[in-house]
């Protein structure tokens, strides 16, 4: 398992971790198996949206003499009425959900604090401005939650609360799929067939600046649906109109800016060990890149996917890294410090590249890597 800095966080997490989905439904002996697999493969990163009390008791049991060596994501505002999940900004709600969650599973913290499902800009102005943020506030001070986080689907709160600066950790839905799509409320929009019936061209700009931003201002991604709910698994079901592989959706997201873990949707132990094989995956089975440029739905043309199909510059030059560092500077319309000073640690910078062009005929999306060269040079001066 590669681990990875979340963010400011401090917090270490391995690049695959486990969403709570596998754990509903499972005797606490299937429970413990499960994290058997976890432990054993290394993964330490889990989520836990879910508000259901049976599970929550089950992974309790589960990690018992074992809790250290996980990263839990426990979520504010989730909780069970009437059998089944419920969101709430109810502040008596919130508490007695997150309380509940501590009991059932058997520990008086959780390392990430993550405030549920904020979807629309008024709604993270209520979370911001009101008694859910005081109360995680509290919580971390107490020791209860180490950092705090924030889920959501919509890049625009998301953003806003990225650079609000109350936020630590950002739990997004990152595909190759719903990052076309624009910024919206409707969360059932990202998978609607009618949101695919047009072709569409590149990252949605909203997005591609909201993972800019996390990776400028330290905000660690960890992601929720990577493979779209399954869908893009399924040459039937994929909007894109072919199926694409885990391991090209799971290097999608994590050579996306600021993303730190993946989420694994994984229902037993064999689904999630599926997961686990991209870590020993070659190169050659990780790239979405030919994959990406033979969908026939949607087109990346022009936009630079960091995939590496521009190597080897014969100058030496990190190409995507050099793209990738643009790309920062290019969102905030200046050159911030801490992106300044990562691209002076490359070994060859823009000012390297002598224009010979082999990296472009190399690309399967036709960036104008030359151009982007030329201008990196302006914008960093070397």
């Amino acid at each position: 398992m590669q681990y990875r800095e979340l963010g400011r966080t401090g917090l270490r997490v391995g690049e695959i971790g486990m969403g709570c989905e596998g754990f509903v439904g499972k005797s606490a002996a299937e429970a413990a198996a499960l994290v058997d697999v976890m432990e054993e493969a290394g993964v330490n990163c889990i989520d836990l949206y879910a508000p259901d009390p049976v599970m929550r008791e089950a992974l309790g049991k589960a990690l018992r003499g074992r809790r250290d060596k996980f990263v839990l994501q426990g979520h504010l505002c989730t909780i069970w009425r009437d059998g089944q999940y419920k969101r709430t900004r109810e502040i008596a709600e919130v508490k007695a959900g997150f309380e509940d969650l501590l009991a059932r599973l058997g520990t008086d913290h959780v390392e990430i604090g993550m405030i549920h499902y904020v979807d629309a800009l008024d709604d993270w102005e209520t979370v911001k401005n009101g008694p859910v943020m005081a109360y995680a506030r509290q919580l971390k001070a107490e020791g209860k939650i180490g950092c705090i986080g924030l889920s959501s689907h919509n890049p625009a709160p998301a953003r806003a609360a990225v650079e609000s600066g109350l936020v630590d950790v950002l739990m997004f839905s990152v595909n190759p799929c719903y990052d076309l799509q624009p910024a919206g409320e409707d969360v059932e929009a990202l998978w609607a067939d009618e949101s695919y019936e047009k072709p569409l061209t590149n990252m949605d700009p909203e997005r591609a600046g909201l993972y800019e931003a996390c990776q400028r201002l330290g905000v660690g991604i960890t992601v929720m649906k990577a493979f779209g709910g399954g869908d893009l698994l399924s040459a039937e079901l994929s909007p894109a109109g072919k199926a694409l592989t885990v391991s090209q959706c799971l290097h999608y997201a994590l050579t996306r800016p600021a993303v730190a873990c993946v989420m694994s949707g994984a229902h037993t132990a064999e689904e999630l060990r599926a997961c686990l094989r991209y870590e020993d995956a070659p190169a050659e089975e990780r790239d979405y890149a030919a994959a990406f440029a033979a969908l026939p739905r949607i087109s990346w043309k022009g936009h630079c996917m960091y995939c590496g199909h521009c190597a080897p510059c014969p100058q030496g030059i990190d190409v995507a890294s050099v793209t990738k560092f643009l790309n920062l500077a290019r969102a905030q319309g200046a050159v911030p410090e801490t992106v300044r000073e990562h691209y002076a640690l490359l070994p060859r910078t823009a000012a390297a590249c002598i224009s010979c062009g082999a990296c472009e005929k190399r690309c399967p999306f036709e960036v104008p890597v030359i151009d982007n060269m030329r201008q990196a040079k302006e914008i960093f001066g070397c």
